[in-house]
Protein backbone atom coordinates (compact mmCIF):
# COMPACT_ATOMS: atom_id res chain seq x y z
CA UNK A 1 0.00 0.00 0.00
CA UNK A 2 2.66 2.59 0.73
CA UNK A 3 4.53 2.03 -2.43
CA UNK A 4 1.18 2.21 -4.28
CA UNK A 5 1.17 5.47 -2.68
CA UNK A 6 4.62 6.94 -2.79
CA UNK A 7 4.42 6.27 -6.41
CA UNK A 8 1.63 8.02 -7.04
CA UNK A 9 -0.10 5.40 -7.97
CA UNK A 10 -2.98 6.17 -5.07
CA UNK A 11 -4.37 9.39 -4.25
CA UNK A 12 -4.19 8.46 -0.80
CA UNK A 13 -1.03 9.88 -0.09
CA UNK A 14 -2.52 13.72 -0.12
CA UNK A 15 -4.02 13.02 3.23
CA UNK A 16 -0.90 12.54 4.84
CA UNK A 17 0.18 15.95 3.27
CA UNK A 18 -0.53 17.83 6.66
CA UNK A 19 2.44 14.83 8.27
CA UNK A 20 4.72 16.03 5.22
CA UNK A 21 4.96 19.62 5.62
CA UNK A 22 5.10 18.97 9.48
CA UNK A 23 8.29 16.77 8.50
CA UNK A 24 9.77 18.91 6.30
CA UNK A 25 9.43 21.90 8.36
CA UNK A 26 11.28 19.77 11.16
CA UNK A 27 14.03 18.15 9.30
CA UNK A 28 14.45 21.54 7.74
CA UNK A 29 14.88 23.51 10.95
CA UNK A 30 17.24 21.01 11.93
CA UNK A 31 19.72 21.41 8.96
CA UNK A 32 19.45 25.49 9.44
CA UNK A 33 20.03 24.91 13.25
CA UNK A 34 23.41 23.01 12.46
CA UNK A 35 24.39 25.46 9.77
CA UNK A 36 23.93 28.44 11.97
CA UNK A 37 25.95 26.95 14.90
CA UNK A 38 22.52 26.67 17.02
CA UNK A 39 23.30 22.98 17.23
CA UNK A 40 26.93 21.72 17.45
CA UNK A 41 28.57 19.25 15.07
CA UNK A 42 31.64 17.12 15.55
CA UNK A 43 34.93 17.36 13.49
CA UNK A 44 36.51 13.67 13.05
CA UNK A 45 40.39 13.61 13.14
CA UNK A 46 40.22 11.86 9.78
CA UNK A 47 38.16 12.14 6.53
CA UNK A 48 34.56 11.52 6.99
CA UNK A 49 32.88 10.00 4.03
CA UNK A 50 28.80 10.01 4.08
CA UNK A 51 26.89 7.35 1.91
CA UNK A 52 23.05 8.10 2.40
CA UNK A 53 20.06 8.60 0.59
CA UNK A 54 16.98 11.00 -0.02
CA UNK A 55 14.33 8.49 0.39
CA UNK A 56 13.38 5.73 2.38
CA UNK A 57 15.59 2.66 2.13
CA UNK A 58 16.15 0.19 -0.70
CA UNK A 59 18.15 1.91 -3.04
CA UNK A 60 21.78 0.49 -2.82
CA UNK A 61 22.95 2.24 -0.37
CA UNK A 62 25.27 -0.74 1.48
CA UNK A 63 26.75 -2.36 -1.65
CA UNK A 64 28.33 1.30 -2.49
CA UNK A 65 29.80 1.43 0.94
CA UNK A 66 31.15 -2.31 0.56
CA UNK A 67 32.81 -0.96 -3.02
CA UNK A 68 34.10 1.80 -1.75
CA UNK A 69 35.75 -0.05 1.25
CA UNK A 70 37.27 -2.59 -0.98
CA UNK A 71 38.40 -0.21 -3.47
CA UNK A 72 40.11 1.93 -0.63
CA UNK A 73 42.00 -1.55 0.95
CA UNK A 74 43.06 -2.15 -2.33
CA UNK A 75 44.93 0.64 -2.49
CA UNK A 76 46.88 0.13 0.99
CA UNK A 77 44.44 2.10 3.07
CA UNK A 78 42.31 1.29 6.28
CA UNK A 79 38.93 2.51 5.94
CA UNK A 80 36.19 1.71 8.74
CA UNK A 81 32.40 1.94 8.80
CA UNK A 82 30.06 3.47 10.98
CA UNK A 83 26.52 2.90 11.46
CA UNK A 84 23.44 3.94 13.48
CA UNK A 85 22.60 0.12 13.47
CA UNK A 86 19.00 0.34 12.72
CA UNK A 87 17.28 -3.03 13.45
CA UNK A 88 20.20 -3.84 16.11
CA UNK A 89 19.89 -3.56 20.09
CA UNK A 90 23.41 -3.83 21.60
CA UNK A 91 23.91 -3.95 25.20
CA UNK A 92 25.85 -0.87 25.17
CA UNK A 93 27.19 1.86 22.66
CA UNK A 94 29.28 2.54 20.84
CA UNK A 95 29.47 -1.17 19.71
CA UNK A 96 32.66 -3.18 18.31
CA UNK A 97 31.59 -5.98 15.62
CA UNK A 98 33.58 -9.05 15.58
CA UNK A 99 33.10 -11.87 13.76
CA UNK A 100 30.58 -13.27 16.38
CA UNK A 101 28.53 -10.46 16.87
CA UNK A 102 25.07 -11.12 15.72
CA UNK A 103 22.74 -8.91 13.39
CA UNK A 104 20.22 -9.01 16.44
CA UNK A 105 22.78 -6.66 18.06
CA UNK A 106 24.45 -4.71 15.73
CA UNK A 107 21.38 -4.82 12.74
CA UNK A 108 21.79 -6.74 9.25
CA UNK A 109 24.11 -4.32 7.29
CA UNK A 110 26.61 -3.53 9.77
CA UNK A 111 27.40 -7.52 10.15
CA UNK A 112 27.22 -7.69 6.24
CA UNK A 113 30.12 -5.28 5.89
CA UNK A 114 31.93 -6.46 8.44
CA UNK A 115 31.76 -10.09 7.01
CA UNK A 116 32.01 -9.08 3.35
CA UNK A 117 35.01 -6.50 3.86
CA UNK A 118 37.05 -7.21 7.44
CA UNK A 119 37.17 -3.48 7.91
CA UNK A 120 36.62 -2.19 11.57
CA UNK A 121 33.02 -1.43 12.02
CA UNK A 122 31.09 0.40 14.79
CA UNK A 123 27.41 0.96 15.36
CA UNK A 124 26.09 3.54 17.99
CA UNK A 125 22.97 6.11 17.52
CA UNK A 126 25.61 8.99 17.55
CA UNK A 127 28.21 8.09 15.21
CA UNK A 128 30.83 10.71 16.79
CA UNK A 129 30.66 7.81 19.58
CA UNK A 130 31.19 5.23 17.39
CA UNK A 131 34.19 7.05 14.86
CA UNK A 132 36.11 8.12 18.66
CA UNK A 133 35.76 4.28 19.61
CA UNK A 134 37.19 3.12 16.52
CA UNK A 135 40.50 5.17 16.48
CA UNK A 136 40.68 4.66 20.30
CA UNK A 137 40.80 0.77 18.79
CA UNK A 138 42.74 1.37 15.72
CA UNK A 139 45.49 3.99 15.18
CA UNK A 140 45.55 2.62 11.24
CA UNK A 141 42.52 3.97 10.40
CA UNK A 142 42.87 6.39 7.79
CA UNK A 143 38.98 7.36 6.74
CA UNK A 144 35.47 7.12 7.88
CA UNK A 145 32.68 5.55 5.90
CA UNK A 146 29.21 6.13 7.27
CA UNK A 147 26.57 3.91 6.11
CA UNK A 148 23.84 6.14 5.74
CA UNK A 149 23.63 9.32 7.63
CA UNK A 150 23.22 11.98 5.43
CA UNK A 151 20.50 13.79 7.49
CA UNK A 152 22.57 13.10 10.55
CA UNK A 153 24.08 16.78 10.66
CA UNK A 154 25.62 16.47 14.52
CA UNK A 155 28.70 14.69 12.32
CA UNK A 156 30.84 16.57 10.58
CA UNK A 157 31.39 15.28 6.95
CA UNK A 158 34.17 15.87 3.98
CA UNK A 159 32.18 14.20 1.47
CA UNK A 160 28.58 13.05 1.00
CA UNK A 161 27.41 10.53 -2.25
CA UNK A 162 23.88 10.05 -2.47
CA UNK A 163 22.28 6.71 -4.26
CA UNK A 164 19.19 7.11 -6.06
CA UNK A 165 17.10 3.92 -6.95
CA UNK A 166 16.83 4.36 -10.61
CA UNK A 167 13.79 2.44 -11.27
CA UNK A 168 11.96 4.61 -8.51
CA UNK A 169 13.40 7.77 -8.16
CA UNK A 170 11.66 10.16 -6.32
CA UNK A 171 8.49 8.72 -6.61
CA UNK A 172 5.82 11.91 -5.72
CA UNK A 173 8.44 14.02 -4.47
CA UNK A 174 6.73 14.36 -1.14
CA UNK A 175 8.73 14.31 1.96
CA UNK A 176 7.69 11.35 4.44
CA UNK A 177 4.99 9.55 5.16
CA UNK A 178 2.84 11.28 2.27
CA UNK A 179 6.20 10.77 0.04
CA UNK A 180 9.44 8.62 0.46
CA UNK A 181 11.55 12.03 0.83
CA UNK A 182 13.85 12.74 3.62
CA UNK A 183 14.68 15.59 2.21
CA UNK A 184 14.09 17.58 -1.27
CA UNK A 185 15.46 16.83 -4.20
CA UNK A 186 17.41 19.79 -4.07
CA UNK A 187 19.69 18.78 -1.89
CA UNK A 188 21.38 17.13 -4.83
CA UNK A 189 22.65 20.05 -5.94
CA UNK A 190 25.00 20.24 -2.64
CA UNK A 191 26.24 16.56 -2.37
CA UNK A 192 29.47 15.88 -4.10
CA UNK A 193 28.47 12.96 -5.88
CA UNK A 194 25.09 10.79 -6.97
CA UNK A 195 25.12 7.28 -7.57
CA UNK A 196 22.29 5.98 -9.83
CA UNK A 197 21.36 2.13 -9.10
CA UNK A 198 19.85 1.12 -12.00
CA UNK A 199 17.79 2.48 -14.82
CA UNK A 200 18.54 5.97 -16.74
CA UNK A 201 21.03 8.09 -15.07
CA UNK A 202 20.10 11.36 -15.60
CA UNK A 203 23.23 13.86 -16.52
CA UNK A 204 25.81 14.36 -13.90
CA UNK A 205 24.92 11.14 -12.12
CA UNK A 206 27.09 7.52 -11.75
CA UNK A 207 25.13 4.90 -13.04
CA UNK A 208 25.75 1.84 -10.94
CA UNK A 209 24.73 -1.84 -11.74
CA UNK A 210 24.19 -3.98 -8.91
CA UNK A 211 25.95 -7.78 -10.33
CA UNK A 212 25.23 -11.23 -8.92
CA UNK A 213 28.21 -13.02 -7.74
CA UNK A 214 27.34 -16.72 -7.32
CA UNK A 215 25.63 -19.20 -5.03
CA UNK A 216 26.96 -19.46 -1.47
CA UNK A 217 24.91 -22.16 1.24
CA UNK A 218 24.20 -20.91 4.60
CA UNK A 219 24.97 -24.26 5.97
CA UNK A 220 28.76 -25.59 4.35
CA UNK A 221 29.91 -22.30 2.72
CA UNK A 222 30.01 -24.41 -0.52
CA UNK A 223 29.24 -22.58 -3.89
CA UNK A 224 27.66 -22.79 -6.96
CA UNK A 225 27.48 -21.18 -10.26
CA UNK A 226 25.11 -18.61 -10.51
CA UNK A 227 22.63 -20.75 -12.88
CA UNK A 228 22.48 -23.95 -10.92
CA UNK A 229 18.95 -23.27 -10.19
CA UNK A 230 17.46 -22.57 -13.86
CA UNK A 231 14.86 -24.68 -13.64
CA UNK A 232 14.86 -26.24 -10.06
CA UNK A 233 12.13 -26.14 -7.36
CA UNK A 234 13.13 -23.19 -4.98
CA UNK A 235 11.15 -20.82 -3.74
CA UNK A 236 12.75 -16.94 -2.80
CA UNK A 237 12.17 -14.50 0.05
CA UNK A 238 13.63 -10.99 1.16
CA UNK A 239 13.68 -9.00 3.41
CA UNK A 240 15.09 -5.57 1.97
CA UNK A 241 13.86 -1.90 1.00
CA UNK A 242 12.85 -3.25 -1.84
CA UNK A 243 12.22 -7.22 -2.25
CA UNK A 244 11.20 -6.65 -5.82
CA UNK A 245 14.79 -6.11 -7.00
CA UNK A 246 15.89 -9.28 -5.53
CA UNK A 247 13.03 -11.46 -7.33
CA UNK A 248 14.05 -9.04 -10.71
CA UNK A 249 17.51 -10.42 -10.47
CA UNK A 250 16.68 -13.97 -10.20
CA UNK A 251 14.21 -13.53 -13.28
CA UNK A 252 17.20 -12.03 -15.04
CA UNK A 253 19.19 -14.93 -14.57
CA UNK A 254 16.14 -17.29 -15.75
CA UNK A 255 15.63 -18.23 -11.87
CA UNK A 256 11.90 -18.57 -11.19
CA UNK A 257 10.89 -19.63 -8.19
CA UNK A 258 7.87 -21.29 -7.53
CA UNK A 259 7.35 -18.51 -4.93
CA UNK A 260 8.50 -15.36 -3.31
CA UNK A 261 7.71 -13.95 -0.20
CA UNK A 262 8.61 -9.88 0.47
CA UNK A 263 9.31 -9.31 4.77
CA UNK A 264 9.70 -6.50 5.96
CA UNK A 265 13.17 -4.97 5.64
CA UNK A 266 15.38 -5.16 8.57
CA UNK A 267 13.06 -7.94 9.92
CA UNK A 268 14.54 -10.30 13.00
CA UNK A 269 14.00 -13.76 11.86
CA UNK A 270 12.60 -16.49 14.21
CA UNK A 271 13.70 -20.30 12.65
CA UNK A 272 9.66 -20.56 12.86
CA UNK A 273 9.36 -17.74 10.05
CA UNK A 274 11.85 -19.18 7.75
CA UNK A 275 11.70 -22.95 7.93
CA UNK A 276 8.36 -23.57 6.51
CA UNK A 277 8.51 -21.19 3.72
CA UNK A 278 10.20 -23.90 1.34
CA UNK A 279 9.63 -28.19 1.32
CA UNK A 280 12.36 -30.79 1.46
CA UNK A 281 12.69 -30.64 -2.31
CA UNK A 282 12.99 -26.56 -2.53
CA UNK A 283 15.35 -25.25 -2.42
CA UNK A 284 15.12 -21.53 -0.27
CA UNK A 285 17.09 -18.52 -2.22
CA UNK A 286 17.70 -15.39 0.20
CA UNK A 287 19.89 -11.99 0.18
CA UNK A 288 22.82 -11.61 1.52
CA UNK A 289 21.72 -9.15 3.83
CA UNK A 290 18.98 -12.00 5.00
CA UNK A 291 21.86 -14.66 5.54
CA UNK A 292 23.27 -12.90 7.92
CA UNK A 293 20.15 -13.15 10.39
CA UNK A 294 19.48 -16.58 9.44
CA UNK A 295 23.25 -18.92 8.96
CA UNK A 296 22.69 -19.16 13.24
CA UNK A 297 19.57 -21.69 12.22
CA UNK A 298 20.48 -22.20 8.81
CA UNK A 299 20.44 -26.12 6.63
CA UNK A 300 22.20 -27.23 3.61
CA UNK A 301 18.91 -26.51 1.17
CA UNK A 302 19.21 -22.48 2.27
CA UNK A 303 21.42 -20.31 -0.30
CA UNK A 304 22.29 -16.66 -0.76
CA UNK A 305 23.27 -14.66 -3.44
CA UNK A 306 25.73 -11.92 -2.93
CA UNK A 307 25.85 -8.63 -5.25
CA UNK A 308 28.74 -6.36 -5.91
CA UNK A 309 28.51 -2.70 -7.73
CA UNK A 310 29.73 -1.89 -10.64
CA UNK A 311 30.68 1.72 -11.57
CA UNK A 312 31.91 2.79 -14.94
CA UNK A 313 35.50 4.23 -15.55
CA UNK A 314 36.41 7.80 -15.37
CA UNK A 315 33.80 7.80 -13.39
CA UNK A 316 34.54 5.13 -10.65
CA UNK A 317 38.60 7.18 -10.30
CA UNK A 318 37.47 10.63 -10.16
CA UNK A 319 35.14 9.80 -6.97
CA UNK A 320 38.11 7.90 -5.65
CA UNK A 321 40.42 10.38 -6.18
CA UNK A 322 38.31 12.85 -4.26
CA UNK A 323 38.46 10.96 -1.30
CA UNK A 324 42.19 10.01 -1.69
CA UNK A 325 43.13 13.49 -2.25
CA UNK A 326 41.88 14.66 1.34
CA UNK A 327 44.43 12.12 2.57
CA UNK A 328 48.27 12.62 3.33
CA UNK A 329 50.28 11.88 -0.12
CA UNK A 330 51.82 9.16 1.30
CA UNK A 331 48.79 7.10 2.38
CA UNK A 332 47.97 6.44 -1.45
CA UNK A 333 50.69 6.63 -3.00
CA UNK A 334 49.63 9.81 -5.25
CA UNK A 335 52.60 11.47 -6.37
CA UNK A 336 52.16 15.04 -7.50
Amino acid sequence: MIERFWSGESAGWRLLLPLSWLYGAITAGIRLAYRCGLKKSWKAPIPVVVVGNLTAGGNGKTPVVIWLVEQLQQRGLTPAVVSRGYGGKAPHYPLLLNAQTPADQAGDEPVLIHQRTGAPVAVAPKRSEAIKALLQANKEISVIITDDGLQHYALQRDIEIVVIDGERRFGNGWWLPAGPMRERASRLASVDAVITNGGEAHTGEIPMRLVPRQWINLATGHTLPLTAFVDKPSVAFAGIGYPPRFFATLHAQGIHPQHEVAFDDHQAYRVEDISGLASRDQALLMTEKDAVKCRPFAVESWWYLPVEAQLPQPDADILLNKILALLPTADHGITP
